[in-house]
Parts: structure tokens; C-alpha cells; sequence
């Protein structure tokens, strides 16, 4: 054997795995199907300004350890995440706050806003919320559910919100405090220099092979390595045995701009259903940029298909009871590790991804 470890993707998980390993003194080779390192946080420099390629990444964590993790591989500027929502050329703070209350309603207490959500609660005949629409009216009020929610949702999933779960919207911040910060975090911030230079870091003397697909020579691949940690689609990985994991994926429109600001801050959400795309970036306000010119994206929410790229799990019942069945499959592995948001079909934010893979590697490593 070759190598003691094969890592399959050199995103987020790969990465710190393979870093990991090799600090332990393991052989390991990390393989990517795509040109570049650092998976769906890769960024690429255009006029001078770091584009997100796959959507905008923000790091946030209240996780100390994985906080002086990353530390060690990138400086982290101030960068606070506070989105502005567009509805109709109405402009509303992101997160829902006081100021979201009081371009809404005029209210200028929480005791206002609180009384003005639970008149709208209670019109609405909510009790125990059933769906991700009964969710955000108990939480936020029938106003800002249809104004600021179900556009901007129907949008991102390509479903009515009655027919979306609950969950969904649970982890949206509400506040009764004029707070505009997004992240309800400890520690926030965007690599200075871009997530590409924090990957090129994190992969420092680990050998890495880009534009190769694993899959397509698997027993190939198998054969140099004792061990592999894989984190691709984990379908894929059984040849869709048991059928399609659904997600929703993400087309972009990048433009460069002949402007120094083009919309004033790096996140505006269009919450209207009639406008096409959920959101514009700009991406150099990601890093307080003075460059003479601006770089923004659109983003169009769409089904997955083949050849497209998976961001979002689609966690219904079907879907969840399907990955259950391919993740009993994992169960029986002996030589391959499952991590990752595609190998877990899971949701992940960036700090949780990389406490995972620390985790990983410990179990493994020790």
C-alpha cells in the first residue's frame, strides 16, 4: 500500500482530516473530481477582490477550539454578517430585529413588536405549527412571514411553505433588541486573502490530485490505500442503488461592475416571488474592499440534476428515510470513512464540518 489514507475531496472535511493524518505521521493523498481545491469554499480573485464561487461563505463558530483551529491557517478580519432584505424596493433589516419591526409596523418597543406578532399569531389560528408557514407566522407574524418569508423561501426550495417542515425556519434569528447580527456567534469573520489561501494552508506538503474522479476508478484507487475517508455524494457512492438523494442546487450569474458600490453591503436577499433570482452578493464588501470596481453574483435557486452541483438536501421524509437506508450501508464499511455534508446528506455550517472532522481523525488516529 502506498498511502495509509486516500481522501476523497479537498473540501473542508478532506482537508482537515488529511492535515490531521499527516501530522501523525500517516501517508495520505487527497483526490478531487474538480480543478481546484477547497470544495464549495473555494474562492477566485477577479479585479483584485475575493469571489465566493459557491455562494457566499461566512465563518462563524461559538466553538473555541475549531475558532484557534482556523486560526492557524488564515487571519480572520471583523466581517459581520447583516443582510439586507428587498421586497419590492422596500428595504428590511436581516436578521428579523427591532429595526425589522419598526420599518414593518412602526413599533418602536419589544413590547410592541411582541403583541403586534401574537395578534397576528392568533388571527391565524396557530397553535402547534405543522409546517415551515404556520413556523414563521408564530415566530415572526403574517406580515413579515409574507412580505420577508415565503417568497424568498418558495424561491429557495421550489415548494409551497405549507409543504416544507418546520425546521426549516427554526434556525432564522428573531430578536426584540436592535442587534443586525446575523450569527448569533462568539467568533465571526472571512479569511483575509480569500478561503483559497486558508485551503492552501490547511493542505501545506500533502500531496493532492485535482480533475480526478474517484468513482471511476475506484478499485483502482482502493488498491494504494489502507484506509479512505470519502466525502462525496453518498448515493453516488453506491451507484444509486436505492434511488436519488434529492437536493436543491444553485446557478450564479457573476458579473463585474464599472462602479466602486454597486448595492452598498455584501448580502441583499430579494424576498418577492415575481424577481427570479433569492439574492444578489456583492463579494468585496466581504472584505471592506476599495477597489474600483465590484464584482456581484445572483444567485438562482434550482432543482438538482445531473451535472449540477448539490448544495441543499431536500430533508423530507422521503429523502431522510432514504439516506437512512444508504447510511446503514456505511455500517457495514470496514476500509471507508463517511464525512462531510454530502456523505451525511446534511446541512452543514462551515465550524460544524471541521469539528466533525477533528472528531474523526481523533477516533481514527488515536
Amino acid at each position: 500500500m502506498k498511502y495509509d489514507y486516500l481522501i476523497v475531496g479537498a473540501g473542508l472535511f478532506g482537508a482537515v482530516f488529511a492535515r490531521q493524518a499527516t501530522d501523525a505521521g500517516k501517508r495520505v493523498l487527497v483526490i478531487d473530481k474538480r480543478s481546484h481545491i477547497g470544495g464549495n469554499v473555494y474562492t477566485e480573485e477577479m479585479e483584485g477582490i475575493q469571489v465566493h464561487k459557491y455562494g457566499a461563505h461566512i465563518f462563524h463558530t461559538n466553538n473555541k477550539a475549531v475558532w484557534q483551529y482556523v486560526s492557524r491557517f488564515a487571519d480572520f478580519n471583523r466581517y459581520t454578517n447583516a443582510p439586507v432584505a428587498n421586497y419590492r424596493g422596500e428595504l428590511y433589516s436581516l436578521p428579523f430585529n427591532m429595526y425589522t419591526f419598526y420599518q414593518m409596523w412602526g413599533v418602536i418597543t419589544p413590547e410592541q413588536a411582541r403583541e403586534k406578532i401574537e395578534q397576528q399569531r392568533a388571527a391565524a389560528g396557530i397553535t402547534e405549527p405543522r409546517n415551515l408557514e404556520e413556523q414563521a407566522i408564530s415566530l415572526v407574524g403574517t406580515d413579515i412571514y409574507e412580505k420577508l418569508v415565503k417568497g424568498y423561501t418558495q424561491k429557495q426550495w421550489g415548494r409551497p411553505c405549507c409543504e416544507l417542515p418546520a425546521f426549516i425556519i427554526r434556525r432564522l434569528p428573531v430578536r426584540f433588541t436592535f442587534d443586525t447580527n446575523y450569527f448569533n456567534a462568539l467568533y465571526q469573520g472571512i479569511p483575509v486573502g480569500g478561503y483559497t489561501a486558508m485551503m492552501e494552508n490547511l493542505l501545506r506538503g500533502i500531496e493532492v490530485q485535482l480533475n480526478t474522479d474517484y468513482l471511476e476508478n475506484k478499485a483502482h484507487w482502493d488498491s494504494l490505500t489502507e484506509k479512505t475517508v470519502y466525502t462525496g455524494p453518498i448515493d453516488r457512492y453506491y451507484n444509486y442503488c436505492h434511488g436519488n438523494l434529492e437536493y436543491r442546487s444553485v446557478r450564479f450569474e457573476t458579473e463585474v461592475l464599472d462602479t466602486d458600490n454597486f448595492q452598498g453591503n455584501a448580502v441583499v436577499n430579494y424576498t418577492d416571488p415575481d424577481t427570479p433570482y433569492t439574492r444578489i452578493i456583492e463579494h468585496k464588501h466581504f472584505e471592506f474592499g476599495t477597489q474600483p470596481k465590484t464584482v456581484i453574483s445572483r444567485e438562482y435557486s434550482q432543482e438538482w440534476q445531473p451535472g449540477s452541483e448539490p448544495y441543499y438536501p431536500v430533508n423530507d421524509a422521503r429523502n431522510s428515510a432514504l439516506y437512512e437506508t444508504y447510511r446503514a450501508m456505511t455500517l457495514q464499511e470496514t476500509g471507508t470513512i463517511f464525512g462531510g455534508r454530502l456523505a451525511e446528506y446534511r446541512y452543514y455550517d462551515m465550524d460544524a464540518v471541521i469539528a466533525s472532522a477533528l472528531d474523526a481523525a481523533e477516533k481514527e488516529l488515536r
